[in-house]
This record gives C-alpha cells, sequence and structure tokens, in this order.
C-alpha cells in the first residue's frame, strides 16, 4: 500500500479487525500466495455487484444507468489517481499489466528505427522483458541488459552508464521483484534514462503493493500496477502524463473516441470491475482508522498513513520467517536478500523437490506455492540449479498464527 517507516504512527495495524473484512479467511487457509494475488473483503464484492446489478447501461447523462457508468468511471481514474499520486487524466484501464505493456509497447514501437536501444533487466517479471524484447526484434532494435547480482539481490547500477546509452530510447525495469521482492533504485536508472532523453516504464505489480507509489518521485514516465495485487478485481492500472499519452497512437476502431485516456481503452469498460478496483483503495485507506468519508483527511492522506502501519506489520512477519530460514541453511537456500525488498521470500532447497514442499503446506492449508512465477530472468541470473522454488509472500491480513503454521509446516516438510 502507500507509506514509509518514517510515517508510521504509534498505532499497530488491526489486523483482526482487518481479517473480519475478508469472507474467504474463513476458510482457515493461511494464505502466502499474495504476491500472486491477495484475497479480496466483502467491501470490493459488494461495491461489483451493485455496479452490475445496476441500473447500468453505456455511459452517458440522460438517465440514472448512464450516470451510473459515467461515475464509475471517473471514480476509478479519481481513486487511482490518489493511489500512485498521479493524473487522473492519465489513468488508463486495462485487463492485466501484461495487455497494458504489450499495448503501450506497440504504439511506441511506431515512434522507433532500426539501431535504436531498449534496455531490459535480469530482475523482470516476463510481462516487462517480453513485450519490449519483441518489439525491438520486429523493429530492428538493440537490446541492452541491466544485469542482477545473484548475491545481493540486486541491479548492477555500476554498469548502469555504460547500458544506457544516447541511442537508449526506453528503460523498461520493475518496481519490485515479484520473486525475490527486491526493489531497485528507480529514481537513479530513471535519472539516467532521462539524462539521454529515453522513457522509464516501471512495472510496477508487486511494489504497489507494498510501498508508497509516487509516479512523479521515482521518475516513471509509464507505471502499470494491478488492484488484484492489493484486494481488488483481476484488472490493471496504467498511469503517465496525458502529454505522454497524447502523443501515442494506439490502433482503434474509426468510430470510437481518440480522447486520453480513452483512446487505449478498447471496446465497453467493465464498470463493475472499475468500481470493485476503486473499493480496493478506500478499503486501503480506511486500514489508518479513519472512516472512509472522513472529510478531514484527504483520501491520499489516509493511504500514506496506512501503508506506514501495513510495512510496519508485514517488515516484523518477515522478520519471523527470515530468523527461522536462516536456521535451516544447509537445507536451503534464502534468495531475497536485498537490503531494499518487500515482505516477499524464496526458497530453493537443498535435497526437497519445491513442489513436494508446497503440497506438503497445502496438506496443512498452508498456501506457498512453488514455481519460478514468470519470472524467467531473474530465475536464471540466480543460478540455483533448481528447476524451481518456493515463495511465502506477505499480505496485511497474515498474522502470526498463519506465521506459526507455516514454520511448523516447513520444520515437518524438511524433516
Amino acid at each position: 500500500m502507500l507509506g514509509s517507516m518514517e510515517q508510521a504512527t504509534a498505532t499497530a495495524l488491526d489486523v483482526e479487525a482487518l481479517r473480519a473484512r475478508f469472507p474467504s479467511l474463513a476458510s482457515g487457509i493461511a494464505h502466502f500466495d499474495g504476491p500472486g494475488g491477495t484475497q479480496t473483503p466483502a467491501e470490493v464484492g459488494e461495491a461489483i455487484a451493485r455496479t452490475l446489478t445496476g441500473p447500468l447501461s453505456n455511459r452517458g447523462s440522460s438517465v440514472a444507468s448512464e450516470r451510473n457508468a459515467d461515475a464509475a468511471v471517473a471514480a476509478f481514474r479519481a481513486a487511482y489517481a490518489d493511489l500512485l499520486r498521479a493524473d487522473p487524466r492519465g489513468i488508463v484501464y486495462g485487463r492485466s499489466a501484461t495487455q497494458l505493456t504489450y499495448d503501450v509497447s506497440r504504439a511506441l514501437a511506431k515512434q522507433w528505427a532500426a539501431g535504436d536501444e531498449l534496455v531490459v533487466t535480469q530482475l523482470d517479471h516476463d510481462a516487462n522483458v517480453r513485450p519490449w524484447l519483441q518489439v525491438a526484434e520486429r523493429v530492428g532494435m538493440t537490446v541492452r541488459w541491466l544485469r542482477l547480482d545473484p548475491a545481493t539481490g540486486q541491479l548492477r547500477l555500476d554498469e548502469l552508464d555504460e547500458v544506457v546509452t544516447e541511442r537508449t530510447r526506453l528503460v523498461a525495469v520493475t518496481g519490485a521483484s515479484n520473486l525475490i521482492g527486491s526493489k531497485p533504485d528507480l529514481p537513479r536508472i530513471a535519472a539516467r534514462a532521462h539524462e539521454v532523453g529515453a522513457l522509464v516504464h516501471v512495472d510496477g505489480v508487486h511494489l504497489a503493493a507494498h510501498d508508497a507509489i509516487d509516479v512523479a518521485a521515482l521518475g516513471a514516465d509509464l507505471f502499470v500496477c494491478s488492484p488484484y495485487k492489493f484486494f481488488g478485481p483481476h484488472c490493471a492500472v496504467l498511469a503517465a502524463s496525458p502529454e505522454l499519452l497524447e502523443s501515442l497512437h494506439p490502433d482503434k476502431l474509426l468510430p470510437s473516441t481518440d480522447a486520453v485516456p480513452e483512446r487505449f481503452e478498447l471496446g465497453t469498460l467493465p464498470y463493475e470491475l472499475m468500481a470493485g478496483a476503486t473499493a480496493a483503495v478506500d478499503v486501503i485507506a480506511s486500514i489508518a482508522g479513519a472512516p472512509v468519508e472522513d472529510a478531514q483527511r484527504d483520501r491520499r492522506e489516509r493511504l500514506v498513513a496506512a501503508n506506514a502501519l501495513v510495512e510496519h506489520h508485514e517488515r516484523r512477519l518477515r522478520e519471523r520467517i527470515e530468523v527461522h530460514l536462516r536456521a535451516l541453511e544447509g537445507r536451503l537456500t534464502l534468495h531475497s536478500v536485498a537490503e531494499e525488498r518487500t515482505s516477499t521470500l524464496f526458497v530453493t532447497f537443498r535435497d526437497r523437490d519445491p513442489f513436494a514442499v508446497a503440497r506438503a503446506l497445502a496438506a496443512r492449508d498452508v498456501l506457498a506455492p512453488a514455481g519460478t512465477f514468470y519470472a524467467h530472468e531473474p530465475f536464471l541470473a540466480l543460478g540455483t540449479g533448481a528447476e524451481a522454488g518456493l515463495r511465502m509472500g506477505l499480505a496485511p491480513y497474515n498474522d502470526d498464527t498463519d506465521v506459526d503454521r507455516l514454520l511448523e509446516g516447513l520444520d515437518a516438510a524438511l524433516a
């Protein structure tokens, strides 16, 4: 969510009250699969149902059903402008971050030529690698890589000036690794890119669930995130300046509007999902203890305060798990070691199949999945020698009981 440790208040996160808002947690499952998508609070489901059952029509102003659709779109743009500290006129709805990245890459490619350069990294989810590699191949561009140092879990920024050159047109970089949690120094990367006139496209899907997002402060020209990673429905958001979006011309139907940001939103929008995504932002804002209707504190301020509580809570639970994992050194390797990282932990095992460990945990209703999680390049760069690993990701609704069950399950699986 949002904020920093410096903004944390003395009030602790009321985890029990938060958990009560998630009907699915009554299942008894201890969810450590947050990096793949969080559970959904009742308010989000209710917002989707309320909007979908209407009255609801295509957008307009003549009757209530049209006005409801128009209001859902406006509320969505306003909510994500607050969440990302962005301009609501530059908030684009998308089906997924992968879809949005492909769409933007194709639009940008119309402005590029053979001999231009793109920069991608070994820390990124494939959704922020493959679209750019495919564009580069079609246009005849050169691809340069920012390498991952497995020992530190961070990008080799000592190579930044060499990799980003006067021919670079765009740097595609993650805000935080969905595999090992590492958070690269985005302002430093962006400063170098902007120095040579290049754009910066940030995959913020994992970062937006755990950190303060201020698109301009990060140096991101284009920033994508996915509400289902932080309590919302399955959809995605692109934030950019309206001026940048005006300069891009995606393929679209002739009768459809050419206005920004609508020119990037193909077809009729899913107003109910937009309403659910808006409700997710309001749920986050309410974590700080102030009701959503508290006019004395604007939503952005409440979002920042909420994230400070969440960050402190997740860090404490993460440190509990890390202490236990270090005691198991020799049986497993912890790859989440960067100084700046989220509460996501990735391990490989010396003599255990990670999928077998995941199944043993699942038998105890502890969900910590095994795999490589579409993080193809970082997994290869880690050089583990394994085929996969186990990922344990914390979400705000995890509590100490969940952690107890995870650690007991790991001990049993490795015994």
